[in-house]
């Protein structure tokens, strides 16, 4: 493993700052998943909302991704291409997946939104993804931790539940970059690996499956699907390892 950059209080406070507009951006965007709403429709506002309050969207132009933020559906895993088409409908279960940038620092959150009234199997589904993610950030936050205690912990609450986690894809720490090391697996691992230090910044964002944990790309090269068609659920904070355990960076002021 690289060498993990330990963060300045000052550096923290930045990405606190863009964490909190990610998650005031995220909350309005959840507001509107609702039946007959396209997610283009959803896209657009992220990024008015983004620019009125002076951020940027850190998703456009991404190594060529095309729109502000990632919307994904039912079996799709995660990196879904927000467009026209794609109408959403009663049942359906949401993942909108924010990064943005203010002041040269990401923060970078997900969530959960169910449209009307969805399956007994979703609703499980996306109340066991965010106890996983909850269960990682707070393995993060323990005494002694290591980066492999955090998936060992959202494996077990996984494994209780009969869902998989999906080993394609991990969190990651962040700053001024939007990817840095480490990389944060999700998944039960036999890696020690260093310890998490005070200062560390990153993402928890497991993505659980109903079904396999297999994963397969669609040819837009983006949007990632359940290779078996099941749902999919995911949650996603970002945060930092301070003296008393962990804080969460993206959450509203």
């Amino acid at each position: 493993m690289a060498k993990i950059k330990v963060k300045s209080a000052k550096e923290i406070e930045l990405i606190r700052d863009a964490g909190a507009l990610a998650a005031e951006t995220l909350i309005r965007a959840g507001e509107m998943c609702k039946p007959g709403v396209s997610t283009l429709e959803i896209d657009e506002f992220i990024g008015d909302y983004t620019r009125a309050h002076k951020g940027i969207s850190a998703c456009m132009g991404y190594h060529g991704y095309p729109r502000y933020a990632c919307i994904s559906i039912n079996e799709v895993v995660c990196h879904g291409i927000p467009n026209a088409q794609t109408i959403l409908k009663d049942g359906d279960i949401v993942n909108i997946d924010i990064t943005t940038i203010l002041s040269g620092y990401h923060g970078d959150t997900s969530a959960m939104f169910c449209v009307g009234k969805v399956s007994n199997i979703a609703q499980e589904l996306v109340d066991t993804a965010k106890f996983c993610m909850e269960e990682g950030i707070r393995a993060a936050g323990e005494q002694g931790a290591r980066w492999c205690d955090i998936g060992c912990a959202i494996q077990d609450i996984a494994d209780e539940h009969g869902f998989s986690v999906v080993e394609d894809y991990c969190g990651h720490g962040i700053g001024r970059g939007f990817h840095e090391e480490p990389t944060v697996l999700h998944f039960r691992n036999n890696e020690r690996g260093p310890f998490i230090e005070v200062g560390n910044v990153f993402t928890v964002e497991p993505m659980i499956n109903v079904g396999r944990p297999g994963t397969k790309t669609l040819s837009d090269g983006w949007t990632a699907v359940t290779r078996d068609g099941s749902l999919s659920a995911q949650w996603e904070h970002t945060v930092v390892k301070t003296k008393n355990g962990i804080e969460i960076l993206t959450l509203p002021r």
